[in-house]
C-alpha cells in the first residue's frame, strides 16, 4: 500500500539517505502508528541490517534474535554474541564484509529498541560504540532506531547526557493522521464512508493508521465498531490495556490519570489530579504527566489568562478516551451494541465530547477556515464567572489583531438549530468573559458544527462558523 501523509518525514529520511554523511535518526511515536511501516516502505529493499525487539524478552532473548538477523544478512561466520559490545561488532563486520564495494547508503534499521535495552543490558553501551566509534567516521551509514516507548527515545537517546548527547542528526516524531490523511487512508482501502461517518470513526479510533485498517469495506461503521472493539474475541477488546503495559512500567499509575482525565473535557490541574487519583505531589507524578503528554496521549495547556503553573492537562487520545467510556457497555452488552447505541441521547453526549477534542487537534484548519491563518493566535480554555454566574468556554481564540473568539463547538447529523436557549446562553458566556478578563478586545462567538447553522432568528447573531468540511482541509 502507497504512503499516505507523512510528508516532511519523507523528505527529512530522504535528504538523510541522500547526504554526504552518515545519519543518525530517531523516529518515535505511540504504539500503532505506523513508524516500522514508514521506515520498510521507503528503505527495505535497501537495508543492510534490520532488526526489532521483543516486548517483555529479556538480554539472552534480545541477543539471540540479534544474532538470527546478523546471519540472515550474511553474517554467516561471525561469531555468536554474548553481549552487546560483540553484537555491535559483528554489526560493523557484516557491513564492512558485504558492502565494502556498495558506495550508497547503507540503512541500518533497529526497531523497538526500548524493549532491546533491558535493564543493567549494556545495549546503550553497544549503541555509543558502534556510533561513536565507527559509524559516525564514515560517510555512508544511515543509522534510524524506533520506539514506541516515546518517553523513553526522548529521556535515553534525545536528551542523554552520557555518549550518545547530541549524536542524533535527526529526530522524528511520526503523529496521528490528520481527518484528511484519515480519508485518504480508508478511501485507499476501499471503504465507503461520508465526511460524518469518517469524523465519528476518528473520534472513536483517533488517526492511528493500524486501528483504522481493520475497517471492512462491506460493513457500515457502526457494524465495524462492533466487529473491531465489542464483540467477542474482537482485536481492539484489550488494546487499552495491552497499549499502557507495553509502553510503561508501573502501567497502572499512567492508567488511573487517563482515566481520571477522560471524565473532564477541559481538563484538570496538576492538584486536581493529586486528589483524583490520591498520589504524592512528587517527582514520580512529574514523570508521568511527562511521559503521557510524549507519547501523544494528553496535552498541558493553560486556561485564558492564566500562568505555567496552573496548566491544565487534557486527555487528547480518542480510542482510550472511547474504552473507558464504554467498556461496562461492552461487557454487558456483547451484540450489535453500537449498531443499537447509536441513536441514544448518551450516543449524543459522547460525540459531542469528542467533536470538541477533534477541533482542538485541528486547530490550523479552524484558523484556515476563520481567514486568520496569518495572524498570530493562542488558543486555549477558559472558566468563569462574574457576580456569581460561572461560564465556561471549551475553545478560546486570542488574536494578534485584537479579536478574541469564543468557540461553541456542536456535533449534529443535520444542520444545528439554535434554540433560545443556547441563544442566552452564548450571550451570557461573551458578558460573563469580557467582565471576568477585563479584556479590551472585541469577543466574537464562533460557532463550530457539521453542517452549519440553520437560519433562524438566533443565528444572525453569530459571527462567524466552521464546519466539519473545513476541518479535511489539508
Amino acid at each position: 500500500m502507497a504512503l499516505i501523509g507523512r510528508k516532511s518525514e519523507i523528505e527529512v529520511l530522504e535528504n538523510c539517505f541522500n547526504s554526504d554523511e552518515s545519519e543518525f535518526v530517531a523516529i518515535y511515536g505511540r504504539r500503532r502508528i505506523g513508524k516500522t511501516f514508514l521506515i520498510k516502505t521507503l528503505f527495505e529493499e535497501k537495508f543492510a541490517f534490520y532488526v526489532t525487539g521483543i516486548l517483555n524478552g529479556d538480554r539472552k532473548v534480545q541477543l539471540d534474535v540479534w544474532n538470527d538477523e546478523i546471519m540472515r544478512f550474511g553474517g554467516i561466520d561471525l561469531p555468536v554474541a554474548d553481549n552487546w559490545i560483540k553484537a555491535f561488532m559483528n554489526l560493523n563486520t557484516l557491513i564492512e564484509q558485504k558492502h565494502s564495494k556498495d558506495n550508497e547508503k547503507k540503512v541500518i534499521f533497529l526497531d523497538e529498541i526500548p524493549w532491546m535495552a533491558t535493564r543493567s543490558s549494556g545495549f546503550l553501551t553497544g549503541l555509543d560504540y558502534f556510533w561513536n566509534r565507527w559509524a559516525s567516521s564514515r560517510k555512508d551509514i544511515l543509522l534510524i532506531i524506533c520506539g514506541s516507548a516515546a518517553s523513553w527515545i526522548t529521556d535515553n537517546i534525545i536528551n542523554d547526557k552520557g555518549g550518545l548527547h547530541n549524536r542524533l542528526t535527526r529526530q522524528i516524531l511520526l503523529e496521528p493522521f490528520t481527518l484528511k490523511e484519515s480519508e485518504q487512508y480508508i478511501m485507499s482501502r476501499n471503504v465507503p464512508m461520508t465526511r460524518y461517518q469518517i469524523a465519528e470513526a476518528y473520534m472513536i479510533f483517533g488517526g492511528v493508521p493500524f486501528y483504522l485498517s481493520l475497517l471492512e469495506s462491506k460493513l457500515s461503521l457502526y457494524q465495524n465498531v462492533d466487529q473491531i472493539y465489542f464483540a467477542q474475541g474482537a482485536p481492539l477488546r484489550n488494546e487499552f490495556d495491552n497499549l499502557f503495559r507495553s509502553l510503561f512500567k508501573n502501567a497502572e499509575n499512567y492508567i488511573k490519570v487517563v482515566e481520571l482525565l477522560a471524565v473532564k473535557g477541559i481538563g484538570l490541574s496538576r492538584d486536581d489530579i493529586v486528589k483524583g487519583c490520591g498520589m504524592a505531589d512528587g517527582g514520580s507524578l512529574t514523570k508521568i504527566l511527562k511521559d503521557l503528554c510524549i507519547s501523544g496521549f494528553i496535552r498541558e495547556c493553560k486556561a485564558f489568562g492564566q500562568k505555567k503553573k496552573d496548566s491544565l492537562y487534557q486527555l487528547l487520545d480518542f480510542f482510550s478516551l472511547f474504552d473507558i467510556r464504554f467498556r461496562r457497555e461492552r461487557e454487558m452488552y456483547k451484540n450489535n451494541y453500537w449498531l443499537n447505541f447509536s441513536s441514544t441521547q448518551t450516543h449524543a453526549i459522547w460525540s459531542g465530547f469528542a467533536y470538541e477534542k477533534l477541533c482542538l487537534l485541528h486547530l490550523p484548519q479552524i484558523l484556515k477556515a476563520l481567514g486568520i491563518s496569518g495572524v498570530l493566535t493562542s488558543a486555549s480554555s477558559w472558566r468563569g464567572k462574574h457576580e456569581a454566574v460561572g461560564a465556561q468556554v471549551d475553545l478560546v481564540i486570542d488574536r494578534n489583531d485584537n479579536v478574541i473568539n469564543l468557540c461553541e463547538i456542536k456535533f449534529s447529523a443535520e444542520q444545528y438549530m439554535i434554540q433560545k436557549k443556547l441563544y442566552e446562553s452564548l450571550r451570557d458566556k461573551r458578558t460573563i468573559f469580557k467582565y471576568s478578563t477585563k479584556t479590551r478586545k472585541t469577543v466574537l462567538t464562533t460557532m463550530i458544527t457539521t453542517y452549519g447553522l440553520k437560519a433562524n432568528q438566533y443565528s444572525g447573531e453569530i459571527h462567524s462558523q466552521v464546519v466539519l468540511d473545513d476541518l479535511f482541509e489539508p
